[in-house]
């Protein structure tokens, strides 16, 4: 069956990993997405593990369902062939500085002047209303601009980034959220429109969440910051063999698990009734948590949290998700044949569409020739 965006063409002219993701995403969905790579090829066909050059695995995991080909900016030939793609296509999506899409005419201005129907999408470092607009921008710069690696000396350590490419990622679904809302305008009114998607502000906004607190309010209320997760003793925890997580978050979760811990105590305070309360003694409850779970094997524990209804899990390598038996039931992890590249592992697109489904319709493309 097709995906939901069948019929839909997209010229994506990103890099790295944020658009990639975004497109890959769209692709999985059924978008026609033609990769516009320099004749280098995109950069992110360097790293990591490949069996042949320019088929590293980021790049594998962030570009399939897409073809590809190779154009030159500076050739005024290659440029044209990308206007006449463009004016082809539903969606328009790079993330060069817009200083460098003026420069080559693919600013929104011009194309939307061209091509009234065209959803124009540009993933940029800062807002192009900002004194940061010109900058460049990487993943481990947003994080640090956005306020995520300093949130690690909240507990005590040194400022610190995710394990992860998280501001890229992050911004990518951004993205996938603003085209099809674009796209659902198109449909009704005929009407396209640029979209700009800034890292910074992306990020910031996921942040804020969680994290504005008290600053939520004029005048402030408190600090910024969300106690609970800023918790110094918020962590996986030693079991008598291990570590195990274990997120108690109701009255009736932390009163259950004291119980089976055997601290009635603990269970009793009725301080574990108030959300306020509670909030206040978190990193209380965390250290008896700790203390609780010492003297019992990880199994044992998970056996017991899961009998009583307490939110638990194993903690993970990424090794052992191959092997998860939830994940192999619902047939997570996909093999798919690279015409090319042999078998090859990959993730199964994590949505879910009753009458469209999502597809791996095809592998990461070659590099261009």
């Amino acid at each position: 069956m097709p995906g939901p965006l069948d019929g839909i063409k997209i010229v994506d002219l990103t890099t790295v990993i944020a658009g990639p993701y975004a497109t890959q995403t769209l692709g999985d969905m059924g978008a026609d997405v033609l990769k516009v790579e320099p004749p280098g090829g995109d950069i992110m066909r360097a790293p990591g593990p490949a069996r042949t050059p320019g088929m590293g695995a980021a790049f594998l995991n962030c570009n399939r369902n897409k073809r590809s080909i190779a154009l030159d900016m500076k050739s005024a030939g290659d440029l044209a062939r990308l206007r006449e793609l463009i004016a082809d296509a539903d969606i328009f999506i790079h993330n060069m500085r817009m200083s460098a899409a003026r420069r080559y005419g693919l600013d929104p201005e011009t194309l939307l002047a061209r091509h009234p129907r065209l959803i124009y999408c540009a993933i940029v470092g800062f807002g192009q209303d900002g004194p940061y607009r010109d900058r460049p921008a990487y993943d481990d710069v947003i994080q640090a601009a956005s306020g995520w690696a300093a949130l690690a000396q909240r507990t005590g350590d040194a400022p610190a980034y995710a394990p992860t490419i998280v501001a890229d990622k992050t911004t990518a679904l951004f993205a996938v959220g603003a085209i099809n809302a674009a796209l659902y305008h198109r449909a009704v009114s005929g009407e396209g429109q640029a979209i700009e998607i800034p890292m910074f502000e992306a990020m910031v906004s996921f942040l804020a969440v969680e994290h504005l607190g008290g600053r939520s309010f004029e005048p402030a209320l408190g600090d910024s910051g969300y106690s609970r997760v800023l918790s110094r003793h918020r962590r996986p925890y030693r079991t008598a063999d291990g570590f195990i997580a274990v997120m108690p978050y109701t009255a009736a979760h932390w009163r259950a698990l004291f119980q089976a811990a055997g601290r009635e105590d603990w269970a009793m305070d009725e301080a574990l009734g108030d959300g306020t309360a509670r909030a206040a003694m978190i990193d209380t409850l965390y250290r008896r948590l700790a203390e609780c779970l010492l003297h019992r094997s990880s199994a044992e524990w998970l056996g017991i949290l899961d009998h009583i209804d307490v939110p638990c899990s194993a903690v993970n390598t990424l090794d052992d998700l191959l092997d998860d038996p939830h994940l192999k039931a619902t047939g997570f992890f996909e093999t798919v044949e690279h015409p090319e590249e042999g078998r090859l592992i990959t993730t199964k697109p994590p949505i879910r569409f009753s009458a469209t489904p999502c597809a791996i319709a095809k592998p990461a493309p070659s590099p261009p020739r």
